[in-house]
């Protein structure tokens, strides 16, 4: 009856099914909802009749396709389809020549790539393939979230904003995730298909890929390399033989790479994230970028770090509290756990411990992190501590005697990040991950957690109050003073030794070379107080900063009359010179465009090997645009200049992402919103 061709109708399909932005020229459809196939009747066959014509259609996925697994289904021709399960109906073309399929697949199956396949009466006839999603618009899928507008974010949305810093100086930072680019769907499925559970046991894999749950497990391991296949090798210190984890601009760069040559060198957590969120999104499964600031890496398991200093205020600690970490959050339905603990879950794809004997960490239901619960799956401790834990100091005598002289119940989990629902601002979310620091419900949240003593006092004998006081400009290149300031809240006069010092540090709170000191030993009377000055000097810190371009200040002070001791630490992270772009004539589609790009040398020296880059999804092809200038960039007051060229191939909104390099300067980011409009009509 039916001949060889069949028309998938993928472009019908594809906008009813919201993936006609995927440039990938295959039938993408989302599970649990309706679409529809075209088929061809051969030339002098019966005339199909509704309810008679009887004929089976076959999909299968995975390459042990089973029906025990879910991965093989058969189904015939009812009257109508039914939205719980694999069913067909058909109805006769206008021309009498075609039958119009209409099929609906369970909102529960595995997602991945799948043959189509009619049987009449034994004669097997291949329909074509076609890849099945995750379904965030069909209220029985998992993934079913209701606001079309975060929808529209979290699965459509191709451009995000990565937040970095500090507390005191949250940065955000362009990032393209372009899950929709032609061919990253096919590397999204070959992470799956490379994943150390489906080379040990390929049909369990495919039939747990129904589960959105088991799916971000795998990528929490598959992302980062610690086992085998991953995509990203993370490093924090040499980037030797490969590329500074802060060049990267956009997911498709690296996932392409990893598909043509393996892993990709180098990464870290904010680049990890950053490709989970893209793989996540190409999908189906909602997903939004996530960055804590303050983040504790409790090792120990105790929900309390344990920060141990010397007497000359060396730290000598395992725990840390990183400026920053970026994980994920992920939206589904937690049948496991109850409905209770739907909802927003989270994932990091920087897994620092093992969980189940491999490296990755969640889904953890906020929830579950918010109350305290956990005994709920998976690995909800390590991330309650990442963004509730208290923190003790303790400082070793000489006698060896540890004293503990302050810590905080607050310095854990602060301005919890992520880029606002249809705006490039920034959304705190800590209100979702706890509550109100120092209320009455976050501490009773944290002594159900029962893993530590809640410390009932600071200290001997309070009363001296250290804080740090920052420069109002500390744009990298230039020297700047901060002022240490001792303040003596006690009733009488206190004499102190005074200790003032900064250092490089990583943004992960690696520490490195010392770039100031100074000391003094001062008496501060009653209600007075005392300030010591640090001139930080670009030639003393400039040789020693990462790209991160962040410098660590501890001033510590010690009471000789009660040998108590008090520590303030701030981190600063140095302000990155403006880049200035701007475009030049009307941006029409498929006609070149030209970017002028500008940026003033803020150092006191040359600046060679420099280069701008450009990219934007829509507007370079998907390729980064470099641009190298031959002649170095003189000290201070002079400006680099170049221009990039690149030509749109989408009518509408964009957004185009340039950034600077050098030898001295690394990493300077920025973007600009980009209007493509129609290519003009020749006036007649």
């Amino acid at each position: 009856m039916v001949d060889e061709r069949c028309d998938l109708n993928i472009s019908t399909n594809k906008s009813s099914h919201h993936t006609d932005l995927f440039g990938d020229d295959i039938l993408i459809v989302r599970r649990g909802q309706n679409f529809t196939v075209t088929l061809h009747l051969k030339p002098g066959s019966k005339e199909f009749k509704q309810g008679e014509t009887k004929f089976t259609l076959i999909v299968e996925t995975g390459p042990l396709p089973r029906k025990e697994s879910d991965t093989k289904v058969s189904f015939g021709l009812s009257d109508s389809t039914v939205d719980t399960d694999w069913s067909a109906s058909a109805i006769t073309g206008p021309s009498g020549n075609t039958v119009s399929v209409s099929i609906n697949s369970s909102p529960n199956s595995p997602i991945g790539l799948y043959s189509l396949t009619l049987d009449q009466e034994g004669q097997k006839t291949t329909l074509g393939q076609f890849v099945l999603l995750y379904n965030a618009w069909c209220q029985r899928d998992a993934v079913y979230m209701p606001s079309e507008s975060k929808r529209k974010e979290y699965i459509l949305g191709q451009h995000g904003v990565i937040y970095r810093g500090t507390y005191k100086r949250i940065s955000g930072t362009p990032w393209n995730f372009g899950q929709f680019e032609s061919g990253i769907l096919d590397i999204c499925l070959k992470i799956l298909d490379v994943n150390p559970k489906f080379v040990s046991d390929a049909d369990k894999d495919c039939s747990g890929r129904r589960n959105p749950i088991y799916v971000t497990r795998v990528l929490s391991a598959m992302v980062c390399l610690n086992d085998e296949g991953g995509v990203l090798v993370g490093e924090w210190y040499d980037f030797e033989g490969g590329v500074h984890p802060g060049t990267w601009t956009g997911s498709g760069k690296i996932l392409r790479q990893w598909a043509k040559s393996g892993p990709v060198r180098f990464g870290q957590c904010w680049v990890f994230a950053a490709v989970a969120c893209t793989v996540s999104r190409a999908l189906g499964i909602p997903c939004r970028v996530v960055t804590n600031f303050g983040s504790a890496h409790d090792t120990n398991a105790n929900l309390v770090i344990e920060n141990f200093y010397d007497e000359n205020g060396e730290d000598m600690s395992d725990d840390s509290i990183w400026n920053f970490h970026v994980w994920v959050d992920s939206w589904m339905t937690r049948p496991d756990l109850g409905e209770d603990f739907d909802g927003w879950q989270a994932s990091d794809p920087t897994p620092q411990e093992k969980s189940e004997g491999v490296y990755c960490c969640g889904p953890a239901p906020l929830k579950a992190i918010k109350e305290g619960e956990l005994t709920r799956k998976y690995d909800a401790p390590f991330i309650f501590a990442e963004v509730n834990a208290d923190v003790i100091d303790k400082v070793q005598l000489s006698n060896g005697r540890m004293v503990e002289f302050g810590g905080s119940t607050k310095s854990v989990g602060r301005f919890i990040s992520t880029k606002a629902v249809g705006r490039d601002e920034r959304h705190d979310i800590t209100h979702q991950y706890k509550y109100a620091e120092g209320s009455t419900e976050e501490r009773k949240v944290y002594e159900k957690a029962q893993h530590h003593n809640k410390l009932q006092k600071r200290g001997e004998e309070p009363g001296l109050y250290l804080k740090i006081k920052l420069a109002d400009s500390m744009i990298v290149g230039s020297d700047f003073v901060v002022n240490a300031i001792l303040k003596n809240n006690c009733m009488d006069t206190r004499t102190c030794s005074f200790l003032f010092f900064a250092r490089a540090v990583g943004y992960n709170g690696r520490k490195g070379e010392s770039c100031g000191f100074t000391s003094d030993k001062v008496e501060v009377p009653s209600g007075e107080e005392k300030r010591l000055s640090l001139k930080l000097e670009y030639s003393s810190y400039g040789p020693v900063i990462t790209s991160d371009r962040q410098i660590k200040l501890s001033a510590v002070t010690v009471d000789k009359q009660t040998i108590n001791f008090y520590k303030a630490e701030k981190v600063i992270v140095l302000d990155e010179p403006n880049v200035e772009v701007k475009l030049v004539g009307d941006i029409r589609v498929n006609e070149p465009v030209t970017a002028e790009v500008t940026m003033l040398n803020p150092l006191p020296e040359p600046l060679k090997d420099c280069s701008f880059s450009a990219e934007g999804p829509g507007l370079t092809g998907g390729e980064i645009i470099m641009k190298k200038l031959v002649s170095s960039v003189k000290y201070r007051e002079d400006s680099a200049k170049a221009s990039l060229e690149f030509t749109p191939t989408v009518v509408g909104s964009s957004v185009l992402l340039v950034g600077f390099d050098s030898n001295k300067l690394k990493n300077i980011k920025t973007y600009i919103s980009v209007g493509v409009k129609e290519k003009a009509q020749p006036v007649a």
